[in-house]
């Protein structure tokens, strides 16, 4: 479903531009950016949650330190 589809859609003809002498091929420019702009926000809002990304991943806590002593480096008890 394209952004213009929705009720709370945008709508072309509301725009309102402040400067004097907007040629049709500007306005059909300006239209068209925010329309893919608006098109590509709401793709990836629809898009499912695919858990953490690798940026988030780097973002976790620093590991607690390992602490040499007698049988610290095992990983399996007696």
């Amino acid at each position: 479903m394209a952004a213009f589809e929705k009720p709370d859609a945008f709508e072309p003809s509301e725009i309102c531009f402040v400067t004097r002498g907007v040629t049709q091929e500007e306005v059909a420019a300006v239209t068209a950016v925010l329309s893919g702009m608006l098109q590509t926000e709401s793709d990836l809002r629809s898009r499912p949650d695919r858990g953490q990304s690798a940026w988030q991943r780097s973002q976790r806590g620093v590991r607690s330190p390992i602490v040499p002593g007698h049988g610290a480096w095992r990983s399996f008890p007696d």
